[in-house]
C-alpha cells in the first residue's frame, strides 16, 4: 500500500504525517516534520515503505485531519517559466503574434523565476488575499517537484532520482505588476517578477505529497483547474516542452538543489491573462492533478 506524506494541525501546532488509506498517522520517528524527513530521504523512504504496510500509532480519519502546506516550508521554490507548448501557444496569440518555434526548438535551455517560501506558501483551503497592489491575479495549476537528493550538475537521465514526490502547486500571479511601465521594455528593470509572482499566498501547495514512484509516468499526467465549478485549465504534462528530469538537470547545474526545495515545473493553457479575466473576493480554485488529488483554495477580499 502506498501512502502520502502531509502536514496538518494537532493541538493548534504543525505536525508531520502520513496518510495511510483514509487515515493520518503521525511520522515515524525520530522524524517530526516533513521537511526534516526530506532532509533524510534515503532511510525515510525505506521506513514509510514499511510503515505504509503496517502502521503504528493511533490514527486519525483523513476527513476529520486539518491540512496545511505539506513542507513548512520549502527551502527554495523554482518556478519553470513558459513551458507548456499550449501555453506558450495562447500567450503568442494574446499578444498577436503567430505561434512559432518553442525554446527547446530554438536551443534553449530550461529557465526559472523564483517564489518566496514562508509569505507566499499556503495550503488546502487556504484563504488567499488578493493584494492591494493588484487587480489582475491569475491563476496557474502546476505539478510540483519535491527534491529529496541533494542534486548538483546531475544529468536528466539521473535527474528524477533526486525526486522524494510529487504534489500540486497553484502559482497565483499579479499580472498588471509584472512591468514598469516606466521603463522601456529594453530596460533591465522593465519586469517586476518579485511584485508579480511574491504576494503573500502567492503559492498555495497540496493537498499533500505523493511519492514519485507511486505517481507512474510523470510526463503523462492529466491537469484540470477550475474556478468556481467552471473549467479553465484542462491539459497534459505531455504538452510539457522542457520534462521534469530536464528542468531539474538544468536548475542543478546553476545552483545545488537541497532536500525540501520545490520545482514548479510550469503551467498549460487557460489562464486568465489572454481573456482578461481574472480572480475576484469569493472565488474558489480547485486544482486537481491525476494520481495525486485537489488543492482548493479561497480568494478573500484585500484588506
Amino acid at each position: 500500500m502506498s501512502y502520502r506524506l502531509l502536514s496538518h494541525l494537532s493541538n493548534g501546532q504543525p505536525r508531520g504525517g502520513v496518510a495511510v488509506s483514509e487515515t493520518v498517522y503521525d511520522l515515524p520517528r525520530p522524524w517530526t516534520s516533513v521537511l526534516a524527513l526530506l532532509q533524510d530521504w534515503p532511510k525515510a523512504k525505506a521506513q514509510l515503505a514499511s510503515f505504509a504496510k503496517a502502521p503504528k500509532g493511533k490514527g486519525t480519519p483523513l476527513k476529520k485531519a486539518k491540512l496545511v502546506a505539506p513542507i513548512l516550508y520549502p527551502g527554495n521554490i523554482y518556478c519553470a517559466g513558459a513551458n507548456y507548448r499550449d501555453h506558450v501557444a495562447e500567450m503568442d496569440r494574446a499578444q498577436g503574434r503567430e505561434p512559432g518555434p518553442t525554446m527547446k526548438e530554438r536551443g534553449e535551455k530550461p529557465w526559472h523565476f523564483v517564489k518566496t517560501s514562508r509569505s507566499s506558501v499556503v495550503g488546502p483551503l487556504a484563504r488567499v488575499k488578493l493584494p492591494a497592489f493588484s487587480k489582475a491575479v491569475d491563476w496557474e495549476i502546476e505539478l510540483a517537484a519535491v527534491i529529496g537528493k541533494k542534486a548538483k550538475d546531475v544529468s536528466a537521465e539521473k535527474a528524477l532520482d533526486c525526486v522524494a514526490g510529487y504534489t500540486i502547486a497553484n502559482d497565483l500571479s499579479a499580472r498588471d505588476a509584472m512591468r514598469r511601465e516606466s521603463n522601456p521594455p529594453t530596460s533591465p528593470f522593465h519586469y517586476d517578477w518579485v511584485s508579480q509572482k511574491c504576494f503573500d499566498g502567492a503559492c498555495p501547495l497540496g493537498p499533500w505529497i505523493v511519492p514519485a514512484d507511486a505517481l507512474g509516468d510523470v510526463q503523462n499526467v492529466a491537469l484540470k483547474l477550475s474556478v468556481n465549478g467552471t473549467v479553465k485549465q484542462d491539459s497534459s504534462t505531455s504538452q510539457m516542452i522542457y520534462s521534469v528530469a530536464e528542468q531539474i538537470a538544468r536548475a542543478s547545474e546553476l545552483m545545488t538543489l537541497d532536500p525540501g526545495d520545490v520545482v514548479l515545473t510550469g503551467t498549460p493553457a487557460g489562464v486568465g491573462v489572454p481573456k482578461g479575466t481574472f480572480l475576484n473576493p469569493g472565488d474558489k480554485i480547485d486544482a486537481e492533478i491525476a494520481g495525486i488529488g485537489k488543492l482548493s483554495v479561497e480568494i478573500k477580499p484585500p484588506l
